[in-house]
């Protein structure tokens, strides 16, 4: 399930953080299902928080 906090959405298997909810569901999603990340969900992830 994807976390929220601050009004960012992180993936809990890799702990990226996203601005936009759908991103941090399909990057939960690859990484649960593949234990890897994913180049084209992850450049959608927030640089720094």
């Amino acid at each position: 399930m994807v976390s929220v906090k601050n009004g960012l959405y992180s993936c809990d298997a890799c702990k990226l953080v996203y601005e936009e909810k759908r991103w941090a569901e399909k990057c939960e999603e690859w990484c649960s299902a593949r234990h890897s990340c994913n180049v084209e969900i992850i450049k959608h992830a927030k640089k720094s928080v």
